[in-house]
């Protein structure tokens, strides 16, 4: 039996209209069309949903649409990250979890904290989780790395500590997580390029960027290198392989929501201090996107 948050978790993007209000419709519209596209779970308000240019009234808005769109389809991952512990903690008391299924937590960015001090911020976010966390790892954008070591630990040690989405972007680093952490905990690449040899080292699945976009094709993937069809998979994954470059080339989410706009999904709108991406990489990734229209 498949477990719940095994193969594509797909990070939202949350749609803006030209005046950049929330576009609910193109919410509606993605969660559709991610869903038909077979991904396995639905991630919400995480770094390319743009949370943190979003205000409270929005997030739970956001948050709300989400769940109405999925109709109860697929598990629910709602991005509650950040700096401040205390302020985190209060943040999930007040935090309305219905129709929520775990909790996607990024390590502390910008203080640079040692190992032990994230260690302490999720054991301290542990003991009030409502839900299960997926704890994150992305030092491209907190600054720090959290080793192997403390994954390790933190996954042995908080029954609800239930997975990590890794996107350090070494696989040796996923490895050595994958020796030390228990049988049910779950592996998860933070990188679309490095899924399918991540998942191929014995991870579990991705939480998606492009998924946003080409679900079906990210999907099949990701779903044939989990039932070792490694031949089919590869196929599929350097298919793609270009556009995710594309996607990250003047930065997330600009260039998914430049490729939803493309394909007829939603607009290509960010919020400052994010920015468009170049109208020459967006001819690019037309041309790229065209056998998939």
């Amino acid at each position: 039996m498949k477990r719940k948050f095994a193969g594509v978790g797909v990070a939202l993007v949350t749609p803006f209209t030209k005046d950049k209000a929330v576009d609910y419709k193109g919410l509606d519209q993605l969660v559709n069309h991610v869903i038909g596209g077979g991904v396995d779970y639905l991630v919400v308000l995480g770094t390319t949903g743009e949370s943190v240019t979003l205000n409270k009234e929005e997030k739970n808005k956001v948050v709300a649409q989400v769940i109405k769109s999925n109709e109860g389809r697929l598990p629910v991952v709602i991005g509650i990250g950040g700096n401040n512990t205390y302020e985190l903690i209060e943040t999930m008391k007040d935090t309305d979890f219905t129709g929520i299924d775990a909790i996607l937590s990024a390590s502390p960015m910008y203080n640079k904290p040692t190992q032990e001090g994230i260690y302490q911020h999720y054991k301290a976010l542990a003991k009030v989780a409502p839900r299960p966390i997926i704890l994150y790892n992305v030092p491209g954008r907190t600054a720090s790395n959290m080793s192997p070591e403390t994954t390790v630990r933190l996954a042995n040690d908080f029954k609800n500590i239930i997975g990590i989405k890794e996107a350090s972007g070494s696989l040796e680093q996923a490895m050595k997580i994958y020796q030390g952490m228990p049988a049910d905990f779950y592996l998860i690449s933070g990188d679309d390029a490095l899924a399918v040899p991540f998942v191929a080292s014995g991870g579990e699945g991705v939480i998606s960027v492009v998924a946003n976009a080409l679900p079906k094709t990210f999907s099949n993937a990701i779903h044939l290198t989990l039932n070792n069809d490694t031949k089919a998979a590869k196929k599929e994954h350097y298919r793609v392989f270009d556009i995710i470059k594309m996607l990250f080339e003047e930065g997330n989410p600009g260039g998914v929501k430049a490729a939803l706009q493309i394909l007829g999904v939603c607009g290509a709108d960010v919020r400052l201090p994010l920015w468009p991406i170049s109208d020459g990489l967006y001819n690019s990734l037309s041309k790229a996107l065209t056998p998939f229209k």
